[in-house]
């Protein structure tokens, strides 16, 4: 016979499961590119007001991130995404994989309910001492940068594979047009421009900053900025410069959006909010460097060697999602395979 006494304490260990199970907080599955980066704290504050466990799922570059989401559409492995930008925004939206989150009034909007949460610029960076070393001056124009002058100096991202390789390609052919742009590129690659897979391999190989042989880059606006924070010693100067010559910079938008799908609707709109809220557009400034895309935040001391290229504007989502594709597989044979 089995006594009250023997079946008290499994009764009570079952009990004590069902009621750990049951007050077990909801997964929000965040699907992000691979520069997703916030303080823990802030993160944990937020899992803890919205009563949920927030797993991040990195998934490489925002086109591949996108990619992934389409390609799982019917069958969504993320609640909520951050990072779609202005160059993929119309892709997403012709996709039908987002849903609309409320959003509060920000510097630069994205369509198809997407609320933007941060934007950046694109553009030309330059080592400064290299520079002075070989007293040389600094391109005036891109027209510049294809001349002889700058022969072997200048490294770029490739647009099939890198965020940044692309927003410059569409930048220089929104500001030259695209006959004139890709005569250009032709003229870059006689000039002996070479080609990295991604800004990482760029920057920290090829740059003459990080010890590589060439002293222009395409990287972002702020990038001098993170030299300053992250520099070994305090520095009162940043040791590179954005160069945002005429047509060479891109206004990027990040955006986040709740999954069609997803699992927590009611959460992932709670997450948008929170992207947007104080305490994150003050500490994405210097996790992702990038500027806060709501009104009245603050500036991290930092971004005063960060200062905003002018006259800077927003490519049409529209007219991108039109032609990447086709200005980068033309973009593929004139710069790699040598065609026109």
């Amino acid at each position: 016979m089995i006594t009250l006494r023997r079946v008290a304490p499994a009764l009570l260990l079952s009990l004590l499961a069902l009621s750990s199970l049951s007050v077990k907080a909801a997964e929000l599955r965040l699907m992000t590119h691979a520069s997703f980066e916030l303080p823990k704290p802030l993160i944990a504050d937020f899992e803890r007001q919205a009563g949920v466990k927030l797993t991040v799922i990195k998934a490489g570059d925002a086109g591949e991130m996108l990619n992934k989401l389409i390609l799982m559409r019917a069958n969504p492995i993320a609640d909520v995404v951050y990072g779609i930008d202005n160059t993929l925004a119309a892709k997403a939206i012709k996709a039908g994989v987002l849903d609309a989150a409320p959003t509060v009034k920000t510097v630069y909007t994205l369509p198809g309910g997407l609320a933007a949460v941060d934007y950046g610029v694109v553009t030309l960076n330059v080592d400064k001492a290299w520079f002075a070393k070989n007293k040389k001056a600094l391109p005036r124009t891109l027209a510049e940068l294809a001349t002889p002058a700058y022969k072997d100096l200048f490294v770029v991202q490739n647009p099939a594979t890198s965020s940044p390789g692309l927003a410059f390609l569409v930048a220089t052919v929104d500001a030259m047009g695209e006959e004139a742009a890709f005569a250009w590129w032709a003229k870059l690659r006689d000039n002996g421009l070479k080609v990295a897979k991604g800004w990482s391999e760029a920057y920290y190989t090829d740059f003459s900053k990080n010890g590589g042989a060439r002293p222009i880059v395409v990287s972002y606006a702020t990038s001098p900025a993170a030299e300053v924070f992250y520099g070994k010693e305090k520095l009162n100067d940043a040791p590179t410069a954005s160069l945002p010559l005429p047509g060479a910079s891109f206004l990027q938008i990040e955006g986040a959006a709740p999954v069609k799908g997803g699992r927590e609707p009611a959460a992932a709109k709670r997450f948008v909010a929170w992207l947007q809220s104080a305490p994150v557009q003050k500490a994405l400034q210097t996790g992702m460097w990038m500027y806060p895309a709501v009104p009245g935040t603050a500036l991290a001391p930092v971004f005063r060697f960060a200062p905003q290229p002018a006259g800077v504007k927003p490519v049409d989502a529209a007219k991108i999602d039109e032609n990447a594709q086709r200005w980068v597989s033309r973009w593929t044979r004139v710069v790699i395979k040598g065609g026109r």
